[in-house]
């Protein structure tokens, strides 16, 4: 007997009820940030397996600490500087009324991580607490842009060999439905290493042959004993955030995100690198009232990740700038 047939890739992490999206792009140069709203609050996760992370308030969502829902996350470019934008994301949902009530104050909960994005213009151009608050200001449960907008503008993947071998990333989205439960992944993918179809093995986007024309594949040049050029430390990282409409607990919520990593595994190689900061938060809103089935969801956020994470590549567009040409996957022959 045959497996049915998957589904078309599709959808978007606002498919689940209770998330928002918004993106700002800075116009200045490739850029910006990605909010990731939960008006009502969501219990929240986080599993960090990259080597060189850029994050905020991950701490607090340990099973064991106290808070138990945040109402954002951001996902931001511009290296360590781009956290600044989770500062806007507070003052935004603070005027909406929104946050933890401790004592006579509203404090919103707004985890973040952000990539290196900074080879690309000027360095000092780079997501701040006005574009934080531009970008939830931005947000709607409407399905978001795809490719080099928000936290993906400035997304380069495939730098293992050198940036002048590299394409361009971006951000993707995609959602799974099954046993009545929905599960979304948004990813901006600004990975080292290539992105592969988990369907077939090919590589989609990633480092080039010398002559620039053609795709390398990564793995096997390793393989090969080709070796790696020395990039910048932290230069790279994919990042984003899981959301399902099940009934979390703290503990679920950061299992969900621990194995929403598989879907990075499946359509990264490398992946987790010492030079990539990966990071995935996962949050539940508890829209569907249902209790999670915890094999069903961990399956679903694999596929939702790795899904998404090819929507970046797909999704994203050439770049020219500073004299470097990023090829995108639909451009290049």
């Amino acid at each position: 007997m045959q497996a049915p047939p998957l589904a078309p890739p599709g959808g978007a992490i606002t498919d689940v009820a209770g998330i928002e999206v918004g993106h700002f792009t800075d116009d200045r140069r490739p850029t910006g940030c990605t909010a990731v709203l939960a008006r009502q609050g969501a219990v929240a996760g986080v599993d960090v397996r990259g080597a060189a992370p850029g994050t905020r308030e991950t701490d607090l969502l340990a099973p064991t600490n106290l808070v138990e829902r945040v109402h954002a996350v951001m996902l931001s470019g511009g290296s360590a500087w781009g956290l600044d934008a989770a500062s806007g994301a507070m003052r935004w949902l603070e005027a909406q009324g929104i946050g933890l009530e401790v004592g006579p104050a509203r404090v919103p909960l707004v985890p973040a991580a952000v990539l290196f994005d900074l080879y690309l213009g000027d360095t000092r151009v780079r997501p701040d607490a006005d574009a934080g608050h531009a970008a939830c200001a931005a947000a709607s449960a409407q399905p978001p842009a795809e490719g080099c907008v928000g936290a993906g503008a400035g997304a380069v993947v495939g730098k293992i060999f050198g940036l002048d071998r590299a394409m361009k990333g971006g951000i993707g989205t995609a959602s799974v439905r099954a046993g009545g439960f929905t599960v979304g992944a948004i990813v901006a993918c600004n990975a080292l290493g290539d992105v592969i179809d988990p369907d077939t093995g090919r590589v989609l986007a990633g480092a080039r042959t010398e002559d620039g024309r053609a795709l390398l594949d990564t793995r096997r040049a390793l393989l090969a004993g080709q070796p790696p050029r020395r990039v910048a430390a932290a230069a790279n990282t994919t990042i984003g955030v899981i959301a399902t409409d099940a009934v979390l607990t703290k503990a679920q919520a950061n299992r969900l995100a621990t194995v929403g990593h598989d879907g990075l595994a499946r359509s990264i190689n490398p992946g987790h690198t010492m030079l990539d900061g990966d990071t995935l938060f996962a949050l539940g809103t508890g829209a569907s009232g249902r209790p999670a089935e915890m094999m069903l969801l961990s399956v679903l956020a694999a596929e939702a990740v790795a899904r998404a994470t090819v929507r970046a590549v797909r999704a994203a567009t050439t770049l020219s700038v500073g004299g470097l040409h990023l090829p995108a996957l639909r451009d290049l022959p």
